[in-house]
């Protein structure tokens, strides 16, 4: 029995219409280089049907471990959530939203976030009602992402997002959109639940690591930061995690 669990995570692919082919040599090295997946949001461009067959197919085609994934905003865009889940899912993609999975006694517990902006700046639902049905729809991403960890049972524990939990990870974008890429609220049950660590995207142009307040390590595995983080290697992150051995911050 293996000792570490190599988790291999990306976000941000964006795969198109035409994107056949294109990451098939990244999905063959993550296989030789990790035993699970995570993908973090924003697998395909415009959230079409067509995409998502063509990135299901680059994944049967490829890809040789247990995938696990979260839904971005742009796979929200046309509206075909559910119809994409269920591509990915015949494809063999296990999608967590507000869901929890298990694999060698490591837990994965995973929802798309949302945004709303980090601690003492971050929105309130006050006024507008538009602004509270916003303000509302991350606290409700929040209490998913803390039914999911309430029923791992693992000793590890790891948070698999799209937004960001944490501004330290998101440093480095424009200041203007920094409160539309993560919500400190969904920081607060991944500390409560004491994960191991935390993996999203969606920040282009952020910073490849953080920490949250409970000092559990974020990591920003979205592609472009990847690429510029490692420029010498293919843009995945892996991250090892001892198997079924409780471990403390």
């Amino acid at each position: 029995m293996r000792e570490t669990l190599r988790i291999a995570a990306v976000a941000d692919i964006h795969v198109k219409k035409n994107s056949a082919g294109a990451f098939q040599p990244l999905f063959a090295q993550v296989s030789e280089n990790a035993d699970v997946l995570l993908m973090c949001g924003d697998l395909t461009d415009f959230g079409t049907i067509e995409e998502a067959k063509v990135l299901a197919k680059e994944i049967t085609s490829s890809l040789r471990i247990p995938t696990l994934a979260v839904l971005g905003n742009h796979d929200c865009e046309s509206g075909q959530e559910k119809e994409l889940t269920e591509i990915l899912t015949d494809a063999g993609v296990v999608v967590l939203d507000g869901t929890s999975y298990e694999i060698d006694g490591v837990g994965f517990a995973g929802v798309k976030g949302f945004a709303g902006g980090f601690g003492r700046r971050a929105l309130g639902a006050w006024g507008e009602k538009i602004i509270k049905d916003f303000v509302h729809e991350a606290i409700n991403e929040a209490l998913k992402l803390e039914a999911a960890l309430a029923r791992l049972r693992t000793p590890q524990k790891i948070g698999v997002l799209h937004y960001s939990p944490i501004q330290a990870t998101v440093e480095g974008e424009p200041p203007e959109i920094i409160a539309f890429l993560g919500s400190s609220r969904l920081e607060e049950p991944l500390d409560r639940y004491r994960v191991n660590a935390v993996f999203h995207g969606h920040a282009h142009r952020g910073s490849a690591e953080g920490r949250t307040k409970g000092n559990a390590p974020v990591y920003n595995v979205a592609m472009p930061v990847l690429s510029a983080a490692f420029p010498d290697r293919m843009p995945f992150r892996v991250v090892e995690v001892p198997v079924g051995v409780l471990v403390t911050q």
